[in-house]
């Protein structure tokens, strides 16, 4: 059974270029073996993630990241059993936060600044999909 799982959580510390690319590495390195893609958004200290997979490899891939001292109040936005990927080609893919019109975020919440833990859920999976939609992905792709 596939599932996508959804969270948001701050960094422990600012993530720079380099810090979030070698996140990007780690995951194209071991997501493949587990069955896992997804997309990462990352902007002023604030983490998006969609993962997909099989259930228990997505379970146990967020529950590391819950526990992980590098992320800071970690939310789940969104759970859902899904009929196929949205991102199968991608082990882990970044938005490119830079790319992104401003009037975008203003579209889901009060202000433009990307901020999950102010909206629902549900808005926060239709931002994502608009921020995939409309910045383009770095990362190699699988």
């Amino acid at each position: 059974m596939l599932v996508r799982l959804m969270y948001a959580s701050r960094a422990a510390q600012p993530a720079d270029h380099d810090a979030l690319l070698a996140i990007l590495r780690q995951s194209k390195g071991n997501n493949p073996a587990q069955g896992i893609t997804g997309l990462l958004c990352y902007s002023d200290g604030i983490f998006i993630q969609a993962l997909e997979g099989g259930r228990g490899a997505v379970n146990r891939l967020y529950n590391r990241i819950a526990a992980d001292p590098r992320h800071n109040d970690v939310v789940l936005l969104s759970y859902e059993e899904i009929g196929e990927r949205r991102f199968a080609g991608w082990a882990m893919g970044q938005v490119n936060m830079s790319r992104l019109n401003p009037a975008l975020l203003l579209k889901y919440s009060a202000t433009a600044e990307l901020d999950p833990y102010s909206v629902s859920g549900k808005v926060s999976l239709a931002l994502f999909d608009e921020l995939v939609a409309t910045a383009s992905i770095m990362g190699e792709r699988a």
